[in-house]
């Protein structure tokens, strides 16, 4: 992930470069040649970094050379804001003329006292010889140029598939609505059932849930409903407050828990009600305690839906035998890959790419959100050589335990460093995070991620474009 951080620093220490009032004080300093060398050598280094990114997944050494490009970035940058710090200086002497000497008084002497000509030349040596020792390397390690031209966005939007177009999961919530829906004299020695959904990462926990969830039977059946999305952090007071937001429309604040779970109560008593907790993470049977304390005010027969890839507070809550959700069948996996690949369910017009599909299908495991984004990345890619390429990708040894990392990796790869920026940007924010789409481009202009000289697009359409070739490829889910 090391180019991210490249990236983004080099776009930097290029407007550096190519500032007037740095432009300036090199001339004035005899240096203005060696800094266009500079740039010149820092322009090859950042078009091998396409093609470092997908190595150093498996390269120790191109990794290293990555790290040390990545200390040499800080110390041109370092030189640059001396630079810029003594432009700054004259010019604010130039103004004030007579007053030169109480401006200098202002700037910290750490500022003021080094001396550039002798002292500025050494670092750019060090620094010249550093880059040439990594553009040297380059020939070892094998890098090279990778064009990274990207396929217009609109390429994507036109091929989105219905998020209701599910495939291969009728059995399964047919199962769970028996559960959901069964008679409430069952339910008469308890209040409320918990069904759990149980699961690795990316095989359609959530994604079940929520086909139950809006099942016109379920909203029919269940008086209220609410949808939590609990992730790692198990908050009480936060889940509980959702809870309570969803089953009564109101946005109030409560001094302390105990307050806001007597409200809840109040609001659950005798009523029927549906709570999906998605992906719980906590083993903690006491949390777990004091989260459903209001809960048992509700009618028999209301139910829980637990999403978890992790089955320990299952097992203390009694459910000693889980029955996992499983991958898809082969069948309805290539017609999921089809659907996002192809914009068809199934590979009759185009019969050349279909033992390749197969391939992808095996590797992804039957897990759908490897097979869609694996799809979406490919729906640009109708050549056969290109199936073939990403079939044997080195990234596909990494991870053979979860086989979602190197199929999300193989799309991670596809984007341009830009994308990678601000995906790597996101990554910030909690999981489950739910982001505005404007604002999150507002902080993309703030941190000055939008910057492209060479087009006349506006920095928001610019931020909208790459949010929704973000989205497109799965990459918010």
């Amino acid at each position: 992930m090391a180019e991210i951080v490249l990236s983004a620093f080099l776009t930097v220490v290029f407007e550096k470069l190519t500032s007037e009032a740095l432009k300036k004080i090199a001339r004035s300093k005899g240096i203005d040649s060696e800094l266009k060398k500079l740039k010149k050598t820092l322009d090859q280094i950042q078009d091998l970094l396409n093609d470092a990114s997908q190595k150093e997944v498996t390269n120790e050494a191109v990794k290293r050379w990555l790290n040390g490009l990545q200390h040499l970035a800080y110390d041109i940058d370092d030189l640059l804001d001396d630079l810029a710090t003594e432009a700054i200086e004259r010019e604010l002497t130039e103004k004030s003329g007579s007053t030169s000497s109480k401006v200098r008084k202002l700037i910290p002497s750490c500022c003021t006292s080094f001396t550039l000509n002798s002292r500025m030349h050494a670092k750019l040596d060090d620094i010249a010889t550093r880059l040439r020792e990594l553009v040297e390397a380059k020939n070892n390690l094998g890098l090279s140029v990778i064009a990274n031209e990207k396929p217009k966005v609109e390429r994507y939007e036109a091929s989105l598939i219905d998020p209701s177009g599910i495939v291969g999961r009728e059995y399964e919530k047919n199962k769970l609505l028996k559960k959901l829906l069964g008679d409430r004299d069952e339910f008469s020695s308890q209040n409320f059932s918990i069904v759990p959904i149980v699961g690795m990462g990316g095989v359609g926990k959530t994604t079940l849930a929520r086909m139950l969830y809006d099942e016109k039977e379920v909203k029919d059946h269940f008086k209220l409903r609410a949808w939590v999305c609990v992730s790692d952090e198990f908050n009480i007071l936060n889940i509980s407050k959702v809870i309570y937001q969803s089953v009564t429309g109101e946005k109030k604040e409560f001094e302390d828990l105990n307050l806001l779970q007597e409200a809840l109560k109040e609001k659950l008593w005798n009523q029927l009600f549906l709570i999906v907790l998605d992906d719980v993470w906590s083993e903690s049977y006491r949390d777990w305690e004091k989260l459903v304390g209001p809960f048992f005010a509700g009618s028999p027969g209301s139910m829980i839906i637990m999403t978890t890839r992790k089955e320990q507070l299952l097992r203390k809550l009694s459910f000693s035998h889980q029955d996992p959700l499983q991958g898809l069948t082969h069948d309805d996996a290539l017609s999921l890959f089809a659907q996002h690949a192809l914009g068809v369910d199934n590979f009759d017009t185009h019969p050349t790419l279909r033992p390749h599909g197969e391939l992808f299908v095996k590797k992804c495991d039957g897990l759908p959100l490897a097979l869609i984004t694996l799809g979406r990345l490919l729906r640009t890619k109708t050549d056969e050589e290109e199936w073939k390429e990403l079939l044997d990708s080195e990234i596909w040894k990494l991870g053979k335990r979860d086989e979602i990392v190197p199929a999300l990796r193989l799309s991670y790869n596809d984007l341009s460093a830009t994308l990678k920026l601000l995906f790597a940007y996101c990554s910030l924010f909690p999981k489950d995070y739910e982001f505005d789409k404007e604002e999150l481009i507002l902080l993309w202009i703030a941190e000055g991620f939008l910057h492209q000289p060479t087009t006349n697009k506006s920095k928001q359409w610019l931020g909208l474009e790459y949010f929704e070739e973000l989205l497109s490829r799965s990459f918010f889910q």
